[in-house]
């Protein structure tokens, strides 16, 4: 089995900074690409960012210039630094991670239980 454990997320003021991380463990025998969704209350979740084991990375428009993402592949863990917070930022994070848990086996999606973030105005 694969666990996805987040942390990082809290109530901060517009403006401020967090900084999330998620750490991938269990049985894995290697890790694609990882990234962060959020989904707010009444609206679907939307992608805010993924990284691949190379590092090229892709951001949602609406957090480009102001979220970071990286990644340290010898520890199964992916980071979100999220900078410049506004009000509309405010949502649960998720994370998720592209696992292939033997080399015999493919490829699996795997989330994370989510991790509040709140940016008051």
């Amino acid at each position: 089995q694969v666990q996805l454990v987040e942390s990082g997320g809290g109530l901060v003021q517009a403006g401020g900074s967090l900084r999330l991380s998620c750490a991938a463990s269990g049985s894995i025998f290697s890790i694609r690409t990882m990234g962060w969704y959020r989904q707010a209350p009444g609206k679907q979740r939307e992608l805010v960012a993924t990284i691949t084991s190379g590092g090229s990375t892709n951001y949602a428009d609406s957090v480009k210039g102001r979220f970071t993402i990286s990644r340290d592949n010898a520890k199964n863990t992916v980071y979100l630094q999220m900078n410049s917070l506004k009000p509309e930022d405010t949502a649960v994070y998720y994370c998720l991670a592209n696992v292939q848990r033997t080399i015999v086996v493919g490829w699996n999606d795997y989330w994370g239980q989510g991790t509040q973030v709140t940016v008051s105005s």
